[in-house]
C-alpha cells in the first residue's frame, strides 16, 4: 500500500495526455481519481500507524541507495493533507482551466507533483528524499511557466533556479551526514548518532535547502512572481504542498531524526521571525492580488517554523497544525483570487472593488478564509496559531513572541485592506458573475472547513499529539 501511494500519482501522470486525447472529461475525472486514491490508501493505513507504530517498504538496491518508504504519525499526517488539499485543487481545476491550451500537460505536472510531494514524505532515505525533492522542482517550474509567456518563463527559471541552488547545498549536507554516519538511511543514522549533535555545517547547508523551498529569508523573492501561474497552481504551491515540502523536512530531519545543537534553537525563530515581518511588511503595500497572497505565505511560513523550532509539545503540535490549517485557508485565498481574475482580467486591487453584490459566495469564502489566516475565533488558524504563540513563551522566548506578535497584527491589517478593496465599495468593473460551479464549490468548501476545523479543533489537534509522540526530538 505504500508503494501504490506513492505510484500510483506517479505513473498516472503519465496516462493522462493519453487519456486526453480521446476525452477531456474522461481526463478530468481520471486526474482527481488518482488524487483521490492515495488520500483513501493513507487514510487506511492510518489506524495501523496510529496503534502499531511505523510501516516500512524496503526494495534492496545496495547498502548505499536502498529504496525505502517509512511511514509514521508525522508522514502520515502530512500525506492527508497534501492529498486531501490536491484533489480539491484538481476538482477547482475543471473549470479554471477548461479554456486554455496545454490542459494534458498541466494534469500530468499537477499529479507528477503530488507523487514527488508522496514519495518525499515517506522517504526513509536522504538519496530517495533527494530525488524526490527535485521531481518537485521540476514540475513546479513548468506549472509556473504555464502560459508560456517570455516574463512568466523568467520567473519560472528564477524559481527552479534558487530552488535548485538551495536543494544542491541540502545535497552537500547529506553527504557530510554520510560521511559523519556511514548511512544515508534515516533510520540507521538516528540509531549512530543516538544523542550526537550532527555537524552544524551540515545542518547549515540542509537549512538552505529547506529555506529555498519553503521561501524564507533570504530566499523568499521566488514566492510572489511564481504568482503569475494558473490560480490553481497558486494555490498548490504556496498553500498545499510546495512551501510545505521545507517545514515537512525540517520537521523530519531536525525533530525526527538528528540531534542538533541548541544554538539552532535561537536562529531558525530570528531567521523567521525577519522572514515574518519583512514579507507582512511588502503585503501592506503592494497592489497585486495574488503577490499580496503569496507574500502573506511566506510571513505565516515564519510561524510554522516557529513552533518546529521551538521545539517543544506545545510548538510542534501548534507547527504541524498551522500546516493543516493554514492550507485550507490559504488555499482558499488563491482559489478565491483566480475566480476574481479570471471573471474582472485584472489582480489589481485598486482596480476593483464592490464584488460582494456579483460574487457573494466568493466575497464570504475570502473572508471566512481571511479570518483563518488571521488567527481570529473560532476559525481553525486561531487555535493553531495561538498553540505557536503559547510556546515561544513557554521557552521564555518573549521578544521572539512579541516579533511575531506584531507580524500577526500586520496579517490582520493587509488582509482586511485586501478585503475591503476587492469586495466593498463601488464596483470599478464591467458586471462580472462567479466562477464556475466546480469552482464555487471548491472555494466554498475550503472557507466551510476553515471554520469547521475550529469548532472540532480537539480532533486534529489528538491526531497530531498522537503524530509526534514517539519522536525524539519533541521537548516535554
Amino acid at each position: 500500500m505504500l508503494l501504490c501511494i506513492v505510484l500510483v500519482p506517479c505513473i498516472g501522470a503519465f496516462i493522462l495526455p493519453f487519456v486526453g486525447r480521446i476525452s477531456t472529461g474522461l481526463r478530468n475525472l481520471l486526474a482527481l481519481a488518482l488524487a483521490l486514491i492515495p488520500l483513501l490508501l493513507v487514510i487506511a493505513i492510518l489506524p495501523t500507524v496510529m496503534s502499531s507504530g511505523p510501516l516500512n517498504f524496503t526494495a534492496n538496491i545496495n547498502n548505499i541507495f536502498n529504496f525505502t518508504l517509512y511511514a509514521d504519525g508525522l508522514a502520515v499526517f502530512m500525506a492527508i493533507v497534501s492529498a486531501f488539499l490536491s484533489a480539491i485543487i484538481i476538482f477547482y481545476s475543471f473549470g479554471y482551466i477548461s479554456h486554455y491550451e496545454n490542459q494534458n500537460e498541466y494534469y500530468l505536472m499537477v499529479l507528477l507533483f503530488l507523487g514527488g510531494m508522496l514519495g518525499l514524505i515517506f522517504s526513509g532515505n536522504l538519496v530517495f528524499l533527494y530525488l524526490f525533492w527535485e521531481i518537485t522542482a521540476i514540475t513546479s517550474w513548468r506549472l509556473i511557466g504555464f502560459f508560456r509567456d517570455k516574463q512568466h518563463v523568467i520567473k519560472a527559471d528564477k524559481a527552479f533556479l534558487v530552488t535548485m541552488f538551495g536543494s544542491l547545498l541540502m545535497l552537500i549536507g547529506f553527504v557530510i551526514v554520510y560521511q559523519q554516519t556511514g548511512s544515508f538511511d534515516l533510520q540507521t543514522i538516528k540509531e549512530t548518532l543516538g544523542t550526537t549533535h550532527l555537524s552544524n555545517l551540515a545542518v547549515l547547508l540542509m537549512l538552505a535547502g529547506i529555506f529555498s523551498k519553503s521561501a524564507t529569508l533570504p530566499f523568499h523573492t521566488w514566492l510572489p512572481d511564481a504568482g503569475v501561474a494558473p490560480s490553481p497552481v497558486t494555490a498548490l504551491l504556496h498553500a498545499a504542498l510546495l512551501v510545505k515540502i521545507g517545514v515537512y523536512v525540517f520537521a523530519r530531519l531536525f525533530i525526527a531524526t538528528f540531534t542538533i545543537d541548541d544554538s539552532w534553537h535561537t536562529i531558525v525563530p530570528v531567521v523567521a521571525g525577519a522572514s515574518a515581518l519583512v514579507s507582512a511588511a511588502a503585503a501592506m503595500i503592494d497592489t497585486d492580488l495574488k503577490r499580496i497572497i503569496a507574500y502573506s505565505t511566506v510571513s505565516q511560513i515564519g510561524f510554522i517554523f516557529l513552533g518546529l523550532s521551538v521545539g517543544n509539545e506545545i510548538g510542534i503540535t501548534g507547527g504541524l497544525l498551522y500546516i493543516m490549517m493554514h492550507g485550507l485557508a490559504k488555499g482558499g485565498l488563491f482559489l478565491c483570487a483566480g475566480i476574481v481574475e479570471q471573471n474582472t482580467h485584472t489582480k489589481d486591487i485598486t482596480k476593483l472593488g464592490g464584488l460582494i453584490k456579483t460574487m457573494p459566495i466568493t466575497a464570504i469564502a475570502f473572508l471566512f478564509c481571511s479570518f483563518s489566516v488571521m488567527g481570529i475565533p473560532p476559525f481553525g488558524g486561531f487555535f493553531s496559531k495561538f498553540m505557536v504563540m503559547t510556546s515561544t513563551i513557554k521557552a521564555g522566548d518573549m521578544w521572539i513572541m512579541l516579533t511575531f506578535l506584531i507580524g500577526a497584527v500586520m496579517t490582520i491589517i493587509y488582509l482586511l485592506r485586501v478585503f475591503s478593496m476587492v469586495f466593498l465599495g463601488e464596483a470599478k468593473t464591467k458586471p462580472v458573475k462567479e466562477g464556475s460551479a466546480t469552482m464555487v464549490i471548491s472555494v466554498a468548501s475550503l472557507a466551510v472547513l476553515s471554520i469547521i476545523a475550529g469548532f472540532a479543533i480537539a480532533w486534529p489537534t489528538q491526531f497530531v499529539m498522537a503524530a509526534i509522540q514517539h519522536l525524539p526530538g519533541v521537548i516535554r
